[in-house]
């Protein structure tokens, strides 16, 4: 076997864990006009094929504005904007809906097909659209009538989880329709956020043109908060767009948006099946918040470990001790109490790092703050350049090893951390390489 080809099982391999822990989830992908445009598209469409055939449950939500521009311009017609959205007239209606439903049956033409020796060879999906979108004019705005440009007003989210639940994709288009029969052309971003809330989605993927949001030293943001948003400049008009909308999906109950890129061929398969992914992570913000751990959360600390210390599933540590190294640790805060810690202590001319010291308080065990600590740690090793982390247990070995920890013998250890190796405590070595 070729080495490419062993890259691609391990790969496949690494993957395993995402891939069960997106079974049976619901995420809704958000494509610009301009994504449909690009040569990568159907790319992207291989990869929402795959998606489906792993069990995720997917609404796909379409833009069309360049579909529309071009037929406006073709028609030798404008139209204007105001905040934004274009005033729709009655014949810019009709430019609205000809370019919606075209790519919409491009769309569904794409999704369907099966030939040999392609991505799309015995998918067979089911691709369902409809009225699933009750919408309502905006009305006269600042004096200005935007005629047939609407807002959500419904999400028939009962209607989009029996189709999701039968194994079809949910397409929808930048359109809504009202109980008169009317027809509104709808922004994109406004059907992504509210489609995203009324389903309950685990995710809102975000595509543009950039690998993420770009900050102006232009590097990439690889995760924020919600409530950072705020404080980022973003470099251009569709970044500043798509922050606000992972803003507002967050802030209507959708934990996590991503935004990535449409020109990437392999964006959206990395940002969902890899650890660091390849765009931008958007979370909703915690009500437990995990920081670097300060001078003044020693007595905190202390008040976790000391029974550990006392059960022997830690090394003791003494205040003054713990205050020299304070800045090794992070801290899990819940309502300004210390609920958890973690420390990491590099070895960096060995390329490794010591994780020591994960601990939760008793009451709040079990929800998995040990893992999330854990992985910010490990994080924080790959900024720092280190290729692999190890532990020192005596009574949670089985834990680590749940965590991707594999045991080794004390020589492969740092030789600064041989020569402090407590040979009474007979402690166990585990790697993981990052």
């Amino acid at each position: 076997m070729t080495t490419q080809g062993r890259d691609h099982i391990r790969w496949l391999r690494n993957s395993a864990p995402y891939i069960n822990a997106h079974r049976g989830k619901t995420f809704v992908l958000m494509l610009g006009g301009a994504a449909a445009q690009h040569e990568n598209f159907s790319t992207i469409i291989h990869d929402i094929a795959l998606l489906n055939s792993l069990g995720v449950r997917l609404v796909v939500i379409h833009g069309s504005r360049l579909q529309i521009d071009q037929r406006l311009s073709n028609a030798g017609l404008e139209t204007g904007f105001h905040d934004g959205m274009r005033i729709t007239d009655h014949a810019a209606l009709e430019c609205v809906k000809d370019a919606a439903g075209s790519l919409r049956a491009q769309i569904e033409a794409l999704l369907s097909m099966g030939l040999p020796n392609s991505p799309m060879q015995g998918a067979s999906m089911r691709v369902c659209s409809g009225n699933f979108v009750t919408a309502r004019p905006i009305g006269v705005v600042d004096g200005v009538d935007f005629h047939h440009t609407g807002r959500v007003r419904r999400i028939d989210a009962q209607g989009i989880n029996r189709q999701l639940e039968d194994g079809a994709i949910v397409l929808l288009s930048p359109l809504g329709y009202s109980p008169t029969g009317e027809i509104f052309n709808l922004a994109l971003q406004d059907i992504a956020v509210q489609c995203s809330a009324a389903i309950n989605a685990d995710k809102l993927v975000l595509f543009g043109e950039a690998a993420g949001i770009i900050d102006i030293n232009g590097a990439l943001i690889a995760q924020c908060k919600a409530g950072e948003i705020n404080t980022i400049s973003a470099i251009d008009a569709e970044q500043t767009q798509l922050l606000d909308t992972a803003r507002q999906a967050c802030l209507n109950g959708v934990e996590r948006c991503h935004i990535i890129s449409h020109a990437d061929d392999c964006a959206l398969l990395e940002e969902l099946f890899t650890h660091d992914g390849s765009g931008t992570l958007v979370a909703d913000d915690d009500f437990e918040k995990s920081r670097q751990a300060n001078i003044d959360d020693v007595g905190g600390i202390l008040e976790l470990i000391e029974p550990l210390e006392q059960q022997g599933v830690l090394l003791k540590r003494s205040r003054e001790l713990l205050e020299g190294e304070i800045g090794q640790f992070r801290v899990l805060v819940r309502d300004g109490r210390i609920i958890a810690a973690a420390a990491l202590y590099p070895f960096k001319p060995d390329a490794c790092g010591e994780i020591a010291c994960i601990v939760s308080h008793p009451d709040y065990r079990g929800g998995q703050r040990g893992q999330r600590l854990l992985q910010e740690l490990e994080h924080q090793a790959r900024a720092l350049g280190l290729a692999r982390v190890f532990v020192l247990t005596t009574q949670t070995a089985h834990w680590f090893i749940e965590q991707g920890f594999v045991e080794s013998g004390r020589e492969a250890l740092p030789g600064k951390k041989q020569s402090l190796y407590n040979l009474q405590r007979n402690s166990k070595v585990f790697f993981k390489a990052l």
